[in-house]
């Protein structure tokens, strides 16, 4: 597995490479935000593990350029900033979870452990009997392809890459429409189509009201389902 982190306390990045090197990551260290935007962008990675607070570049905006540019990579943030409205800022920008410093390093390997299980052989992405090729850029129902337009092809790789976690609508607008002025209830549109195709496949599309969509397999989306959904 190819593990970006990026992290400008030379002291922790050492402790957390060799930690992870010793699991059988394959490690890039990254110091600088400006750097690890272009390690990212020129290489697939199967995690980062990323600082918000970085020289160069701040590490949300480095978030939101690479949720901008498509990449879809699992991001687990590794902060100072633990309140809640930074972790709230954190997760809205495309994170897929957030661990405060100080931090037991234990946890922070669950954590990473827990981000790579959702990826299948070859960096597949999967929930319930449905997967995404990201080589091929084909998604899977069992053994079938499925026909999507490009618009539900585009939500439903931003939905597979959060799996069981709320993708805000803004970010959702972004990911399917761009620089396109379409309105956020567009989505709703492209959510209804998707789901039809979907039948079948094990998993469902929840919306929180407000918020945004997620996506997750048939097991869990009783307790995901908010009331009314």
């Amino acid at each position: 597995m190819q593990l970006l982190l990026v992290e400008d306390d030379f002291d922790l990045s050492g402790i957390l490479s060799r930690s992870l090197s010793s699991r059988g990551f394959e490690i890039l260290c990254c110091s600088d935000g400006a750097e690890a935007l272009a390690a990212a962008r020129k290489k697939n990675f199967d995690i980062i593990l990323l600082d918000l607070s970085l020289p160069g570049l701040d590490g949300l905006e480095l978030l939101r350029r690479l949720r901008g540019d498509g990449n879809a990579t699992p991001v687990l943030i590794l902060t100072a900033r633990g309140a809640v409205g930074d972790r709230i800022a954190g997760l809205n920008a495309g994170a897929d979870d957030y661990l405060a410093k100080p931090f037991d390093l234990e946890e922070m390997i669950a954590r990473v452990g827990a981000l790579t299980r959702r990826l299948g052989r070859n960096g597949e992405l999967r929930c319930g009997r449905l997967r995404y090729e990201s080589a091929a850029n084909v998604f899977y129902r069992d053994e079938s392809p499925l026909e999507l337009s490009q618009r539900e092809a585009d939500l439903l790789k931003k939905l597979m890459s959060r799996v069981d976690r709320v993708v805000p609508r803004e970010e959702l607008r972004q990911a399917v429409f761009g620089a396109d002025t379409a309105q956020s209830e567009a989505i709703d549109l492209v959510v209804h189509r998707l789901r039809k195709k979907l039948v079948g496949a094990s998993v469902e599309v929840l919306n929180l009201r407000g918020v945004g969509y997620l996506l997750c397999d048939d097991t869990s989306a009783a307790a995901q389902r908010p009331a009314g959904s």
